[in-house]
């Protein structure tokens, strides 16, 4: 969540830089602003998630490099700069530094000098050697003379508000926080972010996905990445690559996908699409033919522009059982008004795939049998076996082999009782629309 706020934070100081006149900072923009004198900073014992909103605020710039016509992604301005970082720390963070650049100009080397540019914002992920992951939210934009002079902002404004987003606690799901900031000509402001109850759809958007591809087709996408198998989307804009990948991902919940997943692949890295291991990843469309080449066995080649499947295995409609496959895209068919909030909108494509979930494997939490300690053991067999449909119980023998499921489980294992939230919430909920159901068949009799 730490990237996500960044990209929230960076989106309030853009609908507020356009109340902010030209020179209302500074007598003249083109002067340098003295950044005020950092306090020493108290270095965690590591880059831990969760303790702060974000770890870096970052602007990467094009320089030209000293010899020759070329140009180079370079990081131009940090915030916070840690100082007497351990000798580990120093090198993950030189690691992640060197590694972000490359991420927000993945287009190759095709950089040149440009006088126009349309402004995109997309996202991307870094994933550690233990699995873990960061994502950074990037915006892009051609700085001329004359927007430098309309958006410029002080540094001795931008970083009382950074440090007190920095200093402040991470709320949990369902509290604010309220920050105090002072804007120019508008005086001192107090902002509220509020951290959701239920987070599995934060920050995504669904109609890039539905924009792009019919309902059929993303039901099949879902297949292919429950079966965890190899997906490539092809798109021509950041944007659209970013938020179709990370649509795709949340299909997934309550499962996260834990194998290779890079929304937007930089040029350098295109061999990724060559790996023989699971993967969900992002090319430009410039890439395609170079994709089309590489050496690849049983991926699903997604192109976003045309809407069209351009590899495939070719079972992609006989993974899910039938009628349940049928039950989602009569939800996703049913019309939406065009007046729906993102939320609603979200709500509404999500949901099926959830109710998925809740019939297939919804009933987990009964075959974990525990130990005097507390430590449960999944019984596998008897779990898939309690199924009464022969199609979902040849579905989730396969399932249950993936390490969508192993993750999840495992961590339920760990757990006295089932976590409390979205998916456990519609667990109960279709667990008790089957006893009314029951309860009136009995009266019916």
């Amino acid at each position: 969540m730490e990237g996500q706020v960044v990209g929230g934070m960076l989106r309030l100081f853009r609908s507020r830089l356009p109340r902010l006149r030209a020179g209302s900072l500074q007598d003249n923009p083109r002067d340098p602003v003295k950044e005020p004198e950092r306090p020493q900073e108290h270095c965690l014992p590591a880059f831990a998630g969760g303790q702060h909103f974000f770890e870096y605020l970052l602007v990467v710039s094009l320089k030209k490099k000293s010899s020759g016509p070329d140009y180079e992604p370079t990081i131009t301005y940090q915030f916070p700069k840690r100082e007497n970082l351990l000798r580990g720390q120093q090198e993950e963070e030189e690691r992640l530094l060197g590694a972000i650049p490359l991420f927000c100009f993945p287009d190759g080397n095709e950089w040149a000098s440009l006088t126009e540019y349309p402004r995109e914002t997309f996202s991307f992920v870094l994933t550690n050697v233990d699995g873990s992951r960061k994502i950074g939210y990037c915006r892009r934009l051609l700085i001329l003379d004359e927007v430098e002079k309309r958006d410029q902002i002080s540094m001795a404004v931008i970083y009382p508000f950074m440090q007190g987003l920095r200093e402040a606690a991470f709320p949990a799901p369902g509290k604010t926080v309220t920050l105090k900031s002072f804007i120019p000509d508008s005086g001192t402001e107090f902002i509220s972010l509020t951290r959701p109850l239920d987070s599995h759809l934060e920050h995504v958007d669904f109609r890039s996905l539905l924009n792009c591809l019919s309902v059929e087709q993303i039901l099949q996408i879902f297949a292919s990445a429950v079966l965890e198998r190899r997906i490539i989307f092809l798109a021509e804009g950041l944007s659209t690559l970013s938020q179709c990948i990370h649509a795709a991902a949340a299909l997934l919940y309550p499962f996260s996908w834990a194998h290779t997943y890079i929304p937007v692949v930089p040029e350098r890295l295109l061999d990724t699409v060559c790996c023989p291991t699971p993967f969900m990843v992002g090319v430009q469309m410039r890439f395609q033919q170079q994709v089309m080449e590489s050496p690849m066995e049983e991926v699903l080649l997604v192109n976003l522009c045309e809407g069209t499947f351009l590899m495939s295995v070719g079972d992609e409609k006989e993974i899910l059982p039938p009628k349940l496959q049928d039950d989602i895209l009569d939800s996703l068919g049913q019309t939406t008004s065009e007046s729906s909030t993102s939320e609603q909108l979200n709500e509404h494509v999500s949901g099926p795939f959830v109710q998925f979930f809740v019939k297939t494997v919804g009933h987990y939490a009964s075959y974990i049998k525990r130990e005097a300690n507390g430590q449960g053991h999944f019984q596998e067999r008897a779990f898939y076996k309690a199924l009464n449909s022969k199609a979902n119980r040849r579905f989730v023998k396969k399932f249950v082999k993936t390490q969508l499921f192993s993750l999840f489980i495992q961590e339920a294992e760990k757990s006295r009782t089932p976590p409390a939230g979205y998916f456990q919430r519609k667990i109960l909920e279709y667990e008790e629309q089957k006893k009314h159901k029951k309860s009136r068949e009995k009266t019916v009799k």
